[in-house]
């Protein structure tokens, strides 16, 4: 039985001490994502919280443990607050201690508590105090082993650290290093691999010289590793202090940010060129504008993550009931008593609408038995699947409503015992699959399911990076949402790549002013993304090509080089 599995009992709860690896939430484990859909109770930093959270279970309590989170002495802890459907509370002083006491007081409650720590719990240094603790208190506990910063990182840099030969690999923590085990790595002729901070990079290359490392010895340097802001820098333990000084990253508040760097000439170092596939992805770091709802841009914003873009979704739309219900009401009970042959649903929206007025009557998917359904787009389908409901008819060319006329079949007297389509959708929708299918023979009951208005407007941290270039693409995919963003955020800056879904959206875009960079080969949320990942690589190849240094379009915006040079 897993650990998990087991019922809390009345003294004693159950804590899962659990590795959330060095940054990246995809390298979370199976058995990390089951303990935390189980927990009641997560403590962690905050940095952990974020890449963890996503995984718990509605109504968990939160505890970050940062030093900045916790309450002065003598005002003990405050009581949890829900925020967002998670509890939060402020960690007590003096993390060793009081993590620890946090972590026996909620397993005490008869709690499952999860103590995420970022990397692996057995390199952490107060985990094992903690379980120490557990099983002094006889509070049972489990171990959940995750990737190691130190292995995680240089894999994402591109940096394997053994060759064909099987050449050594030391790990050094110089925070921590004495002189001894500098003489020793610095004697062996292996790989090293120096967890340090950004400002103590040069330092840590001294001593690896003092100790016998020739100052050729190639280096690499990573900060922020496996995650999106990710960046490495290629040099030797000679060299690494100029380049870190021509990158104008150091002096900088942010110098004592962890850095993981690897040292050896069997270390793959010098090849990182070849072998970084992380950092070289079509838009690595590239902040996306995706103007739809998380549940709408899901898989759109999952493709984009695969391109390395970190995603962010902003509604334009909002959905809301047609004015006059009847008609709707009227169309839904004539689908019950047989009224219609056919029903076309032309987005997700029309499904959300139709299975309400389902509900709201208490009938369920079996209503649609010996009815024909249609639907445009692999999202529409996806969603009658989950209501139970499996499309007769799909597009198998362009997915729209013109692509699905091309697959709609004639209206034969002989064949369909009924002539009449019934077309929930939106109150804006064109008139081109109401107009075919009237072509074809068929009677259509054109309802209006719902009505689009435009959203509210994104907060203002947003709006001014529309405005003022911090995003680095913006995907349009209808005429709506160009005419919507604007309306609600202002016109995105002209060093943003404008990336339209087809011709018609970026006739409007052009009308609002924009330059349109990049338009899917054909009407699809995901061809529009695989076409600005090319786009991003081109502009890769360009710049590779030229000798000029990577940059994302937000970086070209007036006084961004500047603000760059101090972080």
């Amino acid at each position: 039985m897993s650990p998990t599995a087991l019922t809390a009992g009345l003294d004693h709860g159950h804590v899962t001490f659990l590795g959330a690896g060095p940054g990246d939430p995809g390298l979370l484990t199976l058995r990390a994502v089951e303990a935390l859909s189980h927990a009641d109770v997560l403590i962690a930093e905050h940095e952990v919280l974020d890449v963890i959270r996503t995984h718990a279970r509605q109504g968990v309590s939160v505890v970050p443990t940062d030093a900045s989170s916790m309450s002065p002495p003598g005002m003990g802890t405050p009581q949890l607050t829900v925020v967002d459907g998670t509890s939060t509370t402020a960690a007590a002083p003096s993390p060793a201690r009081d993590a620890a006491h946090l972590v026996m007081e909620a397993a005490r409650s008869g709690r499952r508590v999860v103590r995420a720590v970022s990397g692996d719990p057995g390199l952490d240094t107060y985990a094992a105090e903690e379980m120490l603790a557990c099983a002094s208190a006889g509070v049972p506990f489990e171990v959940v082993p995750g990737v190691a910063a130190a292995v995680g990182v240089p894999a994402y840099a591109g940096v394997p650290l053994r060759d064909a030969q099987g050449a050594d690999v030391r790990f050094v923590d110089a925070r921590t290093a004495s002189e001894r085990c500098w003489a020793e790595v610095g004697a062996s002729d292996g790989t090293v691999v120096v967890s340090t901070t950004l400002d103590s990079v040069a330092a840590a290359a001294g001593e690896l010289v003092s100790a016998g490392r020739k100052p050729d010895t190639p280096l690499t340097v990573t900060v922020a590793g496996t995650t999106t802001r990710q960046r490495t820098w290629s040099a030797t333990l000679g060299t690494i202090a100029q380049i870190l000084k021509q990158a104008k990253v150091l002096p900088s508040p942010d110098g004592g940010r962890p850095v993981i760097a690897v040292v050896g000439e069997r270390s793959a170092a010098a090849r990182r060129d070849q072998l970084s596939w992380f950092e070289s992805k079509p838009l690595f770091g590239w902040k996306v504008l995706v103007p739809r709802t998380k549940e709408q841009a899901a898989s759109l914003s999952d493709q984009l993550r695969s391109y390395g873009a970190v995603p962010h979704e902003v509604p334009t739309i909002a959905v809301e009931p047609p004015r006059t219900p009847q008609q709707m009401e009227r169309a839904v009970k004539g689908l019950v008593t047989g009224r219609y042959e056919w029903i076309a649903f032309t987005s997700v929206n029309a499904v959300k609408a139709v299975r309400e007025k389902f509900e709201e009557y208490g009938l369920d998917a079996r209503a649609f038995a010996g009815i024909k359904v249609a639907a445009v787009g692999e999202q529409t389908a996806k969603a009658l699947v989950a209501f139970g409901v499996k499309p007769d008819l799909v597009p198998s060319g362009e997915q729209s409503a013109a692509g699905l006329l091309e697959d709609w079949p004639p209206y034969d007297p002989v064949f369909d015992p009924i002539d009449r389509v019934f077309l929930p959708r939106a109150d804006i929708a064109t008139e081109t699959l109401v107009a075919g299918l009237i072509e074809l023979g068929w009677e259509v009951d054109d309802v209006t399911a719902y009505r689009t208005v435009r959203a509210s407007p994104p907060p203002a941290e947003t709006r001014e990076a529309i405005k003022g270039g911090g995003f680095d693409a913006v995907l349009f995919t209808s005429s709506s949402t160009v005419r919507n963003l604007v309306g609600i955020a202002g016109k995105p800056h002209n060093v943003t790549v404008i990336a339209c879904i087809g011709p018609a959206t970026a006739k409007t875009a052009e009308e609002h002013g924009l330059r349109v960079d990049v338009m899917a080969p054909e009407p699809s949320v995901h061809k529009l993304a695989e076409a600005l990942a090319e786009f991003g690589m081109k502009r890769r190849s360009a710049a590779a090509e030229a000798g000029d240094p990577v940059t994302r379009p937000s970086e070209r915006r007036p006084g961004a080089r500047r603000r760059r040079s101090t972080t």
